[in-house]
């Protein structure tokens, strides 16, 4: 297998710890974003919309982070991290709207816009962040994890932005289910870090 990535890409980073967490082989391959390699026609063949990740595995090639998930989830028979019953299917389900939802146009567009340069971030944004913050610190209140009682994908694909919220100018501290719920994730065995930016380096814990 080939993932076609990038290390600040949070969207990235969700298939490569899966992939890392089960131990699965795997060949990462760095693309060039500030050069632009993610919209040249030899990328644009394998994802249309220009952004990573991307999986090469044989002849299949797939693109958006949470389809890739599915796929190595069914591929690989984890049904530890995706459950077979439709209760737990869609319970994992849920958190993967949520990440393409509001972990997507909160925290991560935060996070994006801080580290592209000295803007300040919308409060509609900022709103987005808090009120996702608020959910995941009340739902986590009496679990450990976010669809299940063992971690499932539904926890990976929200972790990597929650995690960097800092980047984006967003305060974790007041949210301590939260902050124990990234150190759940963080203790996994094989963890690998979502990388920091150079905004992220002096952003608050």
């Amino acid at each position: 297998m080939q993932l076609y990535y990038h290390p600040l890409s949070g969207h990235s980073h969700r298939v490569r710890l899966f992939l890392t967490l089960v131990n699965e082989p795997f060949e990462l391959v760095e693309v060039d974003i500030r050069r632009g390699e993610q919209k040249t026609n030899e990328f644009l063949k394998m994802n249309r919309f220009g952004q990573v990740p991307v999986l090469k595995d044989g002849d299949t090639v797939l693109a958006d982070s949470n389809a890739i998930l599915i796929y190595l989830a069914k591929k690989l028979g984890r049904h530890d991290w995706l459950p077979e019953d439709p209760m737990g299917a869609a319970a994992v389900q849920r958190w993967l709207s949520v990440a393409a939802g509001e972990v997507a146009y909160g925290v991560a567009t935060a996070r994006r816009i801080r580290i592209s340069g000295p803007k300040p971030v919308p409060d509609e944004v900022l709103s987005r962040s808090y009120a996702l913050l608020k959910v995941l610190d009340d739902e986590l209140e009496t679990r450990n994890w976010l669809a299940a009682s063992s971690p499932t994908l539904a926890d990976l694909a929200v972790y990597g932005y929650v995690a960097r919220a800092p980047e984006g100018g967003i305060d974790l501290t007041i949210y301590p289910n939260v902050q124990s719920w990234l150190c759940r994730v963080e203790s996994l065995p094989g963890f690998v870090p979502f990388a920091k930016t150079a905004v992220g380096v002096a952003a608050p814990a």
